[in-house]
């Protein structure tokens, strides 16, 4: 038994939800996301809670179970309060801006990076901090990851873009020789 799976998804007041066999659509105040689930996983609607369970006893069923039911409710999480990203940036002269959907950025190298951002996430910068917000938790992370792989941190001094959450392990570098 999935635990994960069995919890019920609640769905607040703004949010509507439309299943239609296996693809579910949700709308709410911060957008409006859809996906097509496996056969394996029925979806149910009952007042104002979603359940998900396995359409039979298979491996595979289980297995879809409990993801499936995740990944649902972070679409009705993503409608209402939305995700956000946070990446921290450190170098001398390291820049960020955003322009529009475009977001501009500065690490070292003799070209600027443009950077366009997909529909449905957008972008806010404070002093170092990149902060990207969106609907749609895997776009979200995935927007982040690809501005981090421009410039990752390395560990001597610590330069470049991490997750504001992300620990860096120090090095301590060359010592030089001793007589």
């Amino acid at each position: 038994m999935s635990r994960i799976g069995k919890a019920p998804i609640g769905i607040p007041d703004k949010v509507e939800v439309k299943i239609d066999g296996t693809t579910v659509e949700v709308k709410g105040p911060k957008g409006q996301l859809s996906y097509t689930f496996r056969k394996e996983v029925k979806i149910v609607k009952a007042d104002k809670v979603i359940n998900v369970t396995p359409s039979d006893d298979s491996t595979t069923a289980r297995a879809l179970w409990g993801m499936s039911r995740t990944l649902l409710g972070n679409m009705v999480t993503g409608v209402t309060t939305g995700f956000v990203k946070s990446l921290e940036f450190n170098g001398v002269g390291y820049k960020a801006a955003v322009a529009g959907n475009t977001l501009t950025l500065n690490l070292g190298y003799s070209h600027p990076i443009e950077y366009k951002l997909p529909k449905g996430v957008e972008a806010k910068v404070v002093k170092n901090i990149i902060e990207i917000h969106g609907s749609d938790k895997e776009l979200v992370g995935f927007v982040a990851a690809q501005v981090r792989s421009y410039r990752e941190p390395e560990p001597y001094k610590g330069k470049g873009i991490r997750y504001s959450d992300e620990k860096i392990i120090r090095k301590a570098g060359k010592t030089g020789a001793k007589k």
